[in-house]
């Protein structure tokens, strides 16, 4: 069974806590990785492009000369798409993205990615996380303290108005709830801090 130091906000070691080997030692499935990543990218696009067809462009109702005699090439409107000013060929419109993962996908994935970031020393775990009020220098000194990486992910178990005010003011720092955790924002960060409540119901959720 896997194991890992807990420390406190002072980066003080106060224990070693068990961790579940269904979720922290399983075998990496890159390409269940790999899917759920591209799900999550393509489930956050817009979908808002668009450009106009032909159709669409204002203009170019008249032919522009005759059909023959002229001794140039045909043409039937000044808004066919080899114009200037012409419409787009196949010219993209607003459309939904999104699509479905299977669940056991996301599940696998998500294990994967876990036991990799446990795998790499990436992975710190918290015995609590309370800040008395919202200061961003606070939040600082507690990712100095346990050697966190400027890059880092904070999960706790519910959300806590001091703690993500603090942490939004850093560029490279996301706080996210344990229910909320996916694999691109694991995958993003360098460092993983998850306060024990958190790893708690994520064990009890994904065991």
């Amino acid at each position: 069974m896997p194991k890992i130091n807990m420390l406190n906000m002072n980066g003080e070691n106060v224990g070693e806590i068990e961790l579940n080997p269904e979720i922290f030692d399983v075998e990496i499935n890159e390409h269940a990785v790999y899917t759920v990543v591209k799900n999550l990218l393509a489930n956050r696009r817009q979908g808002t492009q668009s450009a106009k067809t032909r159709a669409e462009v204002r203009g170019g109702g008249k032919k522009p000369w005759r059909q023959k005699g002229t001794g140039r090439a045909r043409q039937g409107s000044i808004r066919s798409p080899q114009w200037k000013g012409g419409g787009v060929v196949f010219a993209p419109k607003p459309r939904d993205y999104s699509y479905t993962t299977p669940k056991k996908v996301r599940r696998v994935a998500l294990k994967s990615v876990l036991t990799s970031k446990l795998q790499e020393k990436e992975l710190i775990v918290l015995d609590e996380l309370k800040l008395d009020q919202a200061k961003t220098k606070e939040m600082v000194k507690v990712l100095k303290a346990i050697n966190a990486d400027e890059k880092a992910l904070v999960v706790i178990k519910r959300p806590d108005e001091n703690i993500i005010r603090s942490a939004r003011n850093l560029p490279t720092v996301l706080t996210t709830n344990a229910n909320t955790l996916n694999v691109y924002d694991i995958l993003k960060y360098n460092s993983l801090i998850i306060t024990k409540e958190a790893l708690e119901e994520i064990e009890e959720v994904f065991a």
